[in-house]
């Protein structure tokens, strides 16, 4: 102890007497400390009371994130000048084991015209044919919080359903409400979980009771800037933020500022192993990492960036705000934590201060655990880099098995739900696509003979020309159809449930019977939506990987001054991105038996695999590239995978711990996610930076750097 309080006094000392210069400039050092950690201090102090509010300029609504061009949106334009209210509907099943006796039913439907949150009158009670259903349509209001009406309507079906029966909700309304149910926990428990899962690896990383606490509010800080940026674009409508995004800022932020901090942090104790004083660490720190931290965030920051050539608004969202959300990390990692450092000295790292390193001779590598991989790496470079290689491009081969083509609605969230329970009642009684139907915008002069067609279309149970309030048009009855603008709409329910993949089918030919008798006609609704969601996905994969892939190699080729090594270093990643979705997809048909995968999943998948996994290849690089300068390629590979093995695996198990935390939030999408980056990220750590890169480039030697002058060097 004695020696460690002589080490932190040798920190405190001040320059000799008579350097009044000296003094002055380390005043000046420690007071420009002091304004960044109170500038941090502040921005977290706002920063994080808006994180609650986020949920104000939120919006879950699947449609609102299509491409204006898309079928499906401009039927739902043109539905809107049909509504008569914004209603929302929900609709309430009720079974029975035994046929149920339709005056309680009545009774029960009568009973609920005084729910709060109603927008017009309840239609129904219908019961199947069977007897042992019924089912209610309740008009919900849109403008309310949604959530809170369905709450109140299960909870009066509970005390008044007649005895003997189960009510559910579902419908829209009841979907939208387990949805937003699930995505409760994302402000708070999902933080906390991330954040507990980081303070844990950091001390065990470090030993250290102040450090980790350091880095995390490094981390913390940058999340608030994130969320006041975040909130006001989306306060100003430039963006559409949703639940899924607002969890993935937050595990970003905190993954991607761990990790940068990692880095400064071991460059920091480096040098004060170095016997460098408080400053000249931290300055030192600082010039050593913010060139492979800026190009690291860089390369995450362009990627997401690319999401904005997105038609879906949900992936073009995510780009500027997984984007401001890198931005800040880096930051936070080059300003705040320096200066915390450099206040700090040796006593971050109490009670196991850093000791004075023994220098090594030339071609000695640093004892350890790294070093007996480098040397092992070293020794037999070309079996390793082979063998790797091979296994991993036979655990590609499972992304052929990835059904990544949608979701039924029902099954995006994990768990018994009502609305779940409730649409499979609806498709053992009634046609599945009842309360979520099909609807088709037609010209009035086309409508008398479309309708015979729509209704002998397979997979239709019923359709009809819409009237003004809202029902069927009947000439004899005196309900003449609707019209607006010299067109009318056809409401039409299908057989099957609106998210089934056989609905999407009689999708596709009811939108051909419809345009061949009116060009400019339209066919929307939940179906119609669902199917346009997945094939933008779909063209938006082959449209983004290039521009990402792109960005990422020039980024490359100008921090190593190279040709070859980025691509070698980009082909890597690939090869373990194919690796992680191979995998990924075992685990999910196999283990999990999900139903399939969101279409975005293989595009946020290579989104934050590549770019987070060419983060580890760079802080390896970009130390390797200084170790040759010095020792030449192959010597330079070894020592810079001894020194760099254990921080670069240390970010490796915070990102993975902080993307598993998505396990927790009972939605599909990121429950998949989670897996992928978080099994992606350790597999490129583990495996592709300690094994596949160091031996290819061991292997190699100088022609790497090819065509930089790096290349001729022995």
């Amino acid at each position: 102890m004695g020696k460690h309080l002589k080490d932190t006094e040798a920190d405190t000392r001040g320059p000799a007497k008579g350097s009044g210069r000296g003094t002055g400039k380390a005043v000046l050092r420690a007071l420009l400390a002091v304004v960044l950690v109170v500038i941090w201090l502040g921005v977290a102090g706002i920063g994080g009371p808006t994180f609650g509010k986020l949920s104000d300029v939120q919006t879950n609504d699947q449609a609102s994130f299509l491409p204006a061009s898309a079928e499906a949106t401009r039927a739902l334009e043109w539905q809107a000048k049909f509504r008569t209210s914004d209603a929302i509907p929900a609709v309430v099943v009720v079974v029975g084991d035994s046929k149920l006796d339709q005056t309680e039913i009545k009774k029960l439907a009568a009973s609920l015209d005084d729910l709060g949150g109603l927008d017009g009158k309840i239609v129904g009670p219908f019961a199947s044919q069977d007897g042992l259903a019924a089912q209610l349509l309740v008009p919900l209001d849109g403008n309310g919080e949604v959530k809170e009406s369905v709450d109140k309507l299960r909870a009066e079906l509970a005390e008044r359903a007649p005895e003997g029966t189960r009510a559910y909700v579902t419908g829209p309304a009841g979907f939208s409400a387990d949805l937003s149910e699930a995505f409760s926990g994302i402000d708070g428990v999902l933080l906390g979980v991330a954040l507990s899962a980081v303070f844990l690896i950091l001390l065990l990383v470090y030993r250290s009771l102040l450090l980790p606490v350091v880095v995390l509010f490094t981390a913390v800080a940058a999340l608030c800037a994130a969320i006041l940026a975040v909130y006001f674009m989306a306060k100003e409508g430039w963006i559409r933020l949703d639940g899924q995004s607002q969890g993935i800022l937050s595990i970003l932020v905190i993954g991607a500022a761990t990790d940068y901090s990692l880095l400064l942090v071991a460059r920091h104790k480096e040098a004060l192993s170095h016997g460098q004083d408080r400053w000249e660490a931290a300055m030192t720190a600082w010039k050593r990492s913010v060139e492979p931290i800026l190009a690291s965030g860089g390369t995450v920051t362009v990627g997401l960036l690319c999401l904005l050539f997105s038609d879906l608004n949900s992936n073009k969202a995510l780009g500027p705000i997984g984007a401001s959300g890198i931005i800040f990390s880096i930051i936070a990692a080059l300003s705040f934590l320096p200066a915390a450092l450099a206040l700090l000295g040796r006593a971050a790292y109490w009670p196991f201060m850093p000791k004075q390193a023994a220098p090594l001779g030339p071609e000695e590598l640093p004892p350890g655990l790294w070093g007996r991989v480098a040397g092992f790496v070293g020794r037999h470079p070309r079996p390793i880099w082979v063998l790797t290689a091979l296994v991993l491009a036979a655990g590609a081969l499972g992304m052929t098995q990835l059904k990544a083509s949608g979701v039924p609605q029902s099954d995006l969230v994990l768990g018994q739900t009502d609305s779940r329970d409730g649409q499979g009642i609806l498709g053992e009684h009634f046609p599945g696509g009842t309360g979520s139907p099909v609807f088709a915008v037609v010209e009035q002069s086309q409508a008398g003979n479309l309708l015979p067609k729509v209704e002998g279309a397979g997979g239709v149970a019923s359709a009809y020309i819409q009237a003004a309030d809202g029902g069927p048009a009947m000439a004899q009855a005196g309900r003449d159809p609707q019209v607006v603008e010299n067109r009318v709409l056809l409401s039409i329910t299908l057989s099957d449930a609106a998210d089934s993949e056989a609905a999407k089918s009689t999708l596709v030919e009811l939108r051909d019977i419809v345009h061949a008798a009116d060009p400019e006609g339209l066919v929307g609704g939940t179906t119609a939506t669902l199917s346009d969601t997945a094939a933008t996905a779909q063209a938006d994969l082959v449209k983004i990987i290039p521009l990402i892939l792109g960005a990422i190699l020039v980024i490359l080729m100008l921090l190593l001054r190279s040709i070859l090594a980025p691509v070698l270093l980009v082909a890597t990643t690939l090869l373990s991105y194919g690796t992680a979705m191979g995998v990924s997809a075992w685990v999910f048909n196999g283990i999990f038996n999900f139903p399939g995968a969101d279409p975005s999943v293989p595009l946020f998948g290579f989104v934050f695999l590549v770019a987070l996994g060419v983060d580890y290849n760079i802080f390896l690089m970009t130390r390797v590239r200084e170790e040759s300068l010095g020792h030449g390629t192959r010597s330079g590979v070894l020592r810079g995978l001894s020194v760099t093995g254990g921080v670069i695996t240390s970010a490796g198990v915070v990102l993975a711990a902080t993307f598993a935390a998505l396990g927790i939030i009972p939605i599909m999408f990121l429950v998949q996610l989670g897996f992928i980056v978080a099994f992606g990220v350790l597999l490129d750590t583990l495996v592709v930076r300690s094994l596949l890169v160091p031996a290819l480039v061991h292997d190699i030697g100088q022609k790497v750097w090819w065509p930089s002058k790096l290349a001729r060097t022995k």
